[in-house]
């Protein structure tokens, strides 16, 4: 059964609340902020994931299943909180993603390990097409 948006609304506010994260990296319900920041639709018996900038659909992810939808917007997320967490901790002459994606597979444990494990697989992918360049 689909989640109303006020359902998702609050999951993700748990979800949140675990890992800290600032409310203006949370997407928005039903209607778009613009400024390439997410926001989430319901219909169609689907979830809908939509980045719209400068009035232009940039993104739009479709998915039937409530947790897909959730690892999208965490995965959003605890990127945004991992390269943040890089720039205040950021150490010279250090590949900035060492620190970004160390963190980002923190927070994502912290919500679900499954959730890591898969960032995990993706980072790893990334890193095999363009490795840590330090110095």
């Amino acid at each position: 059964m689909i989640e109303s948006l006020q359902q998702i609304e609050a999951r993700v506010a748990a979800l949140a609340a675990r890992i800290d994260a600032p409310a203006a990296a949370l997407p928005t319900y039903g209607r778009t902020r613009d400024g390439a920041h997410p926001h989430i639709e319901v219909h169609g018996g689907a979830y809908h994931y939509v980045v719209v900038e400068r009035g232009i659909e940039q993104e739009h992810r479709r998915t039937p299943a409530l947790d897909e939808l959730l690892f999208w917007i965490f995965d959003d997320v605890s990127s945004q909180m991992a390269f943040a967490h890089e720039l205040r901790h950021r150490i010279a002459g250090q590949d900035c993603r060492r620190l970004a994606f160390a963190k980002k597979l923190e927070l994502m444990g912290r919500l679900d390990p499954a959730y890591a494990e898969r960032a995990g697989r993706e980072i790893t992918a990334v890193l095999a097409r363009h490795p840590y360049r330090d110095g």
